[in-house]
């Protein structure tokens, strides 16, 4: 009984001992609890006296609620982006797929891929993003994406038309099979005929390649929301990569740093005057260069500026490419107006070391400084001055010098030969060239003669902002 007693005394006191040692377990634990709550509840009484003056971005910003010298430390918010509105998606039925090869310079295959995109709206069609051309005299193996930001090109016109990157795997697949027809359309083509002629190709063989762009689509006639939505991609949609426009505002910055600036699209470059098999069989250069058709030469051009009083202390940028002759060619007009600069002497060959061998690339940055150029004097009316020359109308009117090549070769010859002193000279230049500013005026049509009428895209009238009513009120006024 002793010994059960005992046993029973000793279970007791373990049994006490271990309630004991588990009451202060728990004792530890709660006082563990509530120096947490505090800590957080004055955590949390700090957070809320702060937002009251830092607002939202004590909840973005501050990492901690214990010191200063952490806050100062935060990592702040990177800014947001605005939120890119697309256009809604055109719902239509499609009829078949488009595939285009433009062909040649850089502005000829702009022009054209803007007349492509209206002819595949116009006929319900998914345009496959264009080809460029790398066969050519330029030799650039530039893919559209290499000059244009093919993402924007395809979502701005989304409500318009479909355009994919590539063929459908099923539709590719046919397309190697050779079901697929090519044909270059006819040039200066009425709307109509790609209705009537090529829309029942394409719903026949459901894939039709055009294997030539230019100026396959009439200046004239057009319905205005066909000529609107050329104008829409030239102007809106067909922006340059980001890296070729960073690189076009540098170029801007640095001339703008030194004053005003006018840009020279001299073209007198090697594919003109170096390569026999782009001109005629038989040609006379005399009559050729009187009838207005040669490009200015340097020395012509610096006296036509001279004439025009153009300050010879402006920057000169010339837009071009190699100049035929080089720097030898260029020392009359580097005489008359010593600040000539060109890209390649404003930036370090850095900039341009992924530009080089890309003539297309390097003429996207003469387009970006010549729109924003105080004054743009081409020597030549081919695609880049009348695409620049229509971009510059479109851009209210920026001056833009269109030279009466004609006229000029005429007065010049009469000035060196000594029938004309400079006085008069200059007199006639000026007067010859007061209403050839770039300013608001029609397109001048010529039937059936589409190559000598006013280009579409010198003078997009149907998308400038002066209506021509106007334009005729104003002109009656004055």
């Amino acid at each position: 009984m002793g010994l059960k007693t005992a046993t029973f005394g000793r279970d007791r006191l373990e049994k006490l001992r271990n309630s004991g040692m588990v009451s202060k377990s728990r004792m530890k634990l709660w006082i563990i609890r509530a120096t947490t709550s505090i800590l957080l509840w004055t955590c949390l009484v700090q957070l809320t006296a702060l937002s009251e003056t830092w607002g939202p971005r004590v909840l973005k910003g501050w990492p901690s609620c214990f010191s200063h010298e952490s806050a100062a430390l935060r990592v702040q918010p990177l800014p947001e982006l605005p939120v890119r509105v697309l256009p809604p998606k055109r719902v239509y039925k499609n009829n078949g797929y488009l595939m285009v090869s433009c062909n040649g310079g850089l502005n000829q295959m702009r022009a054209a891929i803007c007349d492509m995109v209206a002819i595949a709206r116009y006929l319900n069609v998914t345009l496959i993003v264009p080809e460029l051309d790398k066969t050519s005299f330029w030799n650039d193996p530039s893919e559209f994406q290499d000059i244009f930001d093919v993402d924007h090109f395809i979502t701005s016109l989304r409500d318009e038309v479909r355009i994919l990157k590539e063929l459908p795997p099923r539709v590719k697949r046919r397309v190697e099979l050779g079901l697929i027809y090519t044909m270059p359309p006819v040039s200066w083509s009425d709307i109509s005929y790609y209705h009537n002629q090529v829309l029942p190709l394409i719903q026949k063989y459901k894939v039709v390649h055009l294997n030539r762009t230019d100026a396959r689509l009439a200046n004239n006639g057009q319905p205005l929301e066909i000529q609107r939505l050329r104008c829409r991609v030239n102007f809106s949609a067909l922006r340059f990569t980001p890296q070729i426009e960073e690189l076009g505002r540098k170029v801007i910055k640095i001339l703008r740093q030194n004053g005003p600036f006018l840009v020279l699209h001299l073209r007198y470059e090697m594919d003109i005057y170096a390569y026999p098999w782009w001109k005629e069989k038989i040609i006379d250069s005399d009559l050729k260069r009187k009838d207005g058709l040669c490009p200015l030469t340097p020395e012509e051009t610096a006296l036509t500026l001279r004439a025009l009083d153009i300050d010879r202390n402006i920057q000169i940028y010339i837009a071009a490419g190699e100049i035929y002759g080089g720097e030898r060619r260029l020392s009359s007009l580097s005489a008359s107006y010593p600040n000539l600069v060109r890209k390649e002497t404003l930036l370090e060959s850095s900039d341009l070391r992924f530009f080089q061998n890309h003539s297309s690339q390097m003429a996207a940055l003469d387009y970006l400084v010549s729109l924003e150029s105080d004054i743009f004097v081409p020597t030549y009316d081919g695609n880049m001055a009348k695409v620049v020359e229509g971009h510059r109308r479109y851009l209210k009117y920026k001056k833009t010098v269109l030279l009466d090549r004609k006229l000029l070769v005429d007065l010049i010859d009469q000035y060196n030969s000594g029938s004309m002193n400079w006085d008069e000279f200059s007199g006639a230049v000026k007067d010859a060239h007061s209403e050839r500013m770039g300013n608001p005026t029609k397109r001048l049509v010529i039937p059936d003669r589409p190559k000598e009428e006013d280009y579409f895209y010198a003078n997009p009238q149907e998308c400038l902002q002066l209506p021509l009513d106007e334009v005729e009120s104003l002109r009656n006024i004055i």
